[in-house]
């Protein structure tokens, strides 16, 4: 039989339950401070959280400030809170953390709310904005999937969410997390999913597009636009919904915006991306071998890590230039591929390069890799006669093929390759760079890395010193077959085609790029003195003392070629060809700062002489098209070269503002057009810088002008213009034979 409880039971109980109450409060505020002392795991100092780790992308920034690609592990590029758009700070707020503004990190109120939803089955998540943030900036693995590990993490959370709003203001907060957050598609960072999803910046994002974002942190590969657009869409109008809810969208503005569609301008975030992918790649080896070489650490004494740490390196490109280059390549490839293809039809290019071809396999990526398995010779050969689906890169795009992998080797020996830069000839700064004809499938970059024979290009090398020499343009020379001695060798001899048969002024034989004449006048001034000046043009590769550096028998890169027709255009001075302008850490401080080196290379009349041949060159030369063809006018300078065989095409070009070089031709010297109309420099390269050109002129911000080269301020003592020149009296006197002349 029970009995009634009398009133000291009642508050003996009452005393039991709060010493229960407060001893679990005790406890657990015990427990948490023990969190917060590392017990149950270490948790980020107070250095960590002034300085919180991200995996932040280097951004390459041209001129004018534009990003034009980054370098990342995680695809993140930070932004600060006035950068970001109103929408998306509303989107956020009202979806995840409709109290943000009022909690100093924990939602108490909401979290019990939570609980008890989940007790009745409906689970939703408990995590204030700035407890999201502390998991994504200091959780190596991420949101725990065991039951017990994610409680401790929820607690930790905790700590560090109060931490985070003792030290940062709510701005700083929500600027954090979404730097911060996973938008899926290589897309970290609120600034990297603006560009990935819609081609924008954070600023721009409209309310639409915000709510688009915001949604995916609901589920990154269930509502992904691009995997599961139906999804994204109904997402995108539960946020709208949300905002309209938390008053930060009217329901008149959500019924039309709803109705929209989702408005995607994707485009996947990969190393790669962006404009000039050849040139990144070399710069950034080239800031790993700055940093290396001058010390240049971080704070804590470890090295700069371009993938993670945030940096920001300025260089010289100009970010229209690069694309006006872009696409004069890709315009004139496509049309040049296919006259190469078609000049081959009904022959074997094949014969007799069995060899090239083996070398091929050899340094394919496939054969290393069957190499590695640790297959045999005859197994390797298998695999490559083999059909096997391989996707081949083409003019018309990627195509998923059948084929056998020895059969792509060939292809790809037949692929024409191209090479162009373009720079400013008085500050040395280079505005463009196109190193390849597509990186994700060749890596190779054939501007500065790879060198090629440059033909008839080293032509006014040979001319400028000749010029030096006392010889005018308007020389005239019997334009015969010339024999130089070697000592030591056999004499040297060149060959010509398309010889222009009499006497011929040295202003005619180089527009018409006459090798007689040019072997005239290295018979004349000799190799040491045009090797000499070469070099100091800045021409880094060998360049031998030998008579047949003046028809271009050495390799140069197109780097150093440009680098060397900017003397011309320079009055004589080479500066040296820059593309770094200065690197900044993540917080706008200066590790590195260049400034080109200068130095006088040619006589100021001498290269101003050379200006004026080179202009015969485009005006009625071997360069002509230009004009006749493409329509390119003004004070244009050039030379076109073409090496043997038809191995290589080349167009060197100079005008007050730019100089640019133009290369083209197969992987391989052995593939090669069949013959030297379609082969030459004029067919393969100019028509690249005709289409560069033609765009650049059309760009009035560019500020690029017709205007003429400046002549020396003193004058010019050497003749150019033929009308005046008189010729040396080559008649030997009596008092001449005296006087030993």
């Amino acid at each position: 039989m029970s009995k009634d409880l009398t009133t000291a039971d009642i508050k003996k109980y009452n005393l039991t339950i709060w010493k229960i109450f407060i001893g679990a409060i005790v406890i657990f505020a015990l427990f948490i401070v023990s969190i917060g002392f590392g017990v149950f795991g270490t948790l980020p100092s107070f250095r960590d959280i002034e300085h919180p780790k991200s995996n932040q992308a280097t951004e390459i920034v041209a001129e004018g400030g534009k990003v034009m690609g980054t370098y990342f592990v995680q695809n993140r590029s930070n932004v600060t809170y006035p950068e970001i758009s109103k929408e998306v700070i509303n989107a956020l707020i009202s979806t995840e953390d409709t109290r943000f503004m009022e909690h100093s990190g924990i939602d108490f109120k909401r979290t019990f709310t939570i609980i008890f939803y989940n007790i009745i089955g409906k689970k939703q998540g408990a995590s204030t904005i700035t407890q999201q943030l502390a998991l994504n900036l200091f959780s190596e693995e991420g949101r725990q999937k065991n039951t017990f590990k994610r409680l401790m993490q929820k607690f930790q959370e905790w700590v560090i969410a109060v931490k985070l709003e003792r030290n940062y203001t709510k701005e700083e907060i929500i600027t954090m997390y979404l730097n911060t957050v996973d938008f899926g598609n290589q897309a970290y960072g609120i600034k990297s999913a603006a560009r990935v999803y819609f081609n924008t910046t954070p600023d721009k994002l409209n309310v639409t597009q915000a709510a688009t974002l915001v949604g995916l942190q609901k589920g990154i590969t269930r509502y992904s636009p691009t995997r599961n657009p139906d999804r994204s869409l109904a997402r995108r109008n539960t946020v709208m919904s949300m905002m309209v809810k938390a008053n930060l969208l009217s329901p008149e503005q959500y019924n039309i915006e709803k109705q929209k569609p989702l408005g995607l301008k994707f485009n996947a975030g990969k190393v790669s991306d962006g404009i000039a992918p050849y040139f990144r790649s070399v710069l950034k080896n080239e800031v790993k071998k700055i940093f290396k070489e001058r010390s240049i650490l971080k704070a804590d004494g470890t090295p700069y890590d371009l993938d993670r740490d945030g940096l920001r390196i300025i260089t010289t490109i100009n970010y229209d230039m690069q694309v006006y280059a872009e696409e004069a390549q890709i315009e004139y490839m496509k049309v040049l591929q296919a006259q190469f293809s078609k000049s081959w039809k009904g022959k074997n290019p094949f014969k007799g390069k069995e060899l090239q071809i083996d070398q091929g396999v050899r340094r394919s990526d496939r054969y290393k890799a069957l190499k590695a398995e640790g297959k045999t010779d005859e197994e390797i050969e298998k695999d490559f006669n083999t059909p096997t689906e391989l996707s081949i890169f083409t003019w018309k795009g990627d195509i998923d093929t059948l084929m056998k992998p020895i059969d792509s080797v060939k292809y790809y020996k037949m692929l024409l390759r191209n090479a162009m830069m373009v720079m400013d000839p008085q500050s040395g700064y280079i505005k463009a760079w196109v190193g390849g004809i597509n990186y994700d499938h060749f890596k190779y970059d054939q501007v500065k890395m790879g060198t090629r024979q440059v033909g008839s290009t080293a032509k006014p090398f040979t001319y400028a010193v000749a010029i030096d020499n006392g010889y005018s343009p308007c020389y005239s020379v019997m334009n015969e077959p010339v024999t130089i001695e070697v000592p030591g060798s056999e004499p040297w001899i060149p060959r010509s085609s398309g010889t222009i048969a009499g006497p011929i002024t040295l202003q005619k034989a180089l527009a018409f790029s006459q090798n007689y004449i040019t072997a005239f006048l290295m018979k004349q001034v000799g190799p040491t003195a045009v090797s000499t000046l070469a070099q100091k043009m800045g021409i880094t590769s060998d360049v031998p003392a030998y008579p047949s550096i003046a028809l271009g028998s050495f390799d140069a890169s197109v780097y150093d070629m440009v680098g060397a027709y900017s003397v011309f255009a320079n009055k004589g001075v080479w500066t040296e060809p820059t593309y770094i302008l200065r690197i900044e850490d993540k917080n706008g401080i200066v590790l590195y700062d260049k400034r080109p080196s200068v130095h006088p290379a040619l006589n100021e009349e001498v290269a101003y002489v050379m200006t004026r041949m080179l202009k015969g060159v485009v005006q009625n030369g071997t360069a002509s098209r230009l004009s006749w063809k493409y329509g390119i006018k003004g004070a244009i300078g050039g030379k076109t070269g073409t090496t043997q065989n038809n191995s290589d095409g080349w167009f060197m070009a100079i005008t007050p503002q730019l100089v640019a070089g133009v290369w083209t031709g197969c992987e391989d010297r052995a593939f090669h057009f069949a013959s030297t109309r379609e082969g030459e420099g004029a067919n393969t390269a100019l028509p690249i810088y005709a289409g560069f050109m033609k765009r650049v002129y059309a760009d009035p911000k560019l500020g690029i002008t017709q205007k003429d080269f400046e002549a020396p301020k003193n004058g010019v003592s050497i003749v150019y213009d033929c009308n005046q020149y008189q010729p040396q009296d080559t008649v030997t006197t009596e008092l001449d034979e005296k006087l030993g002349f």
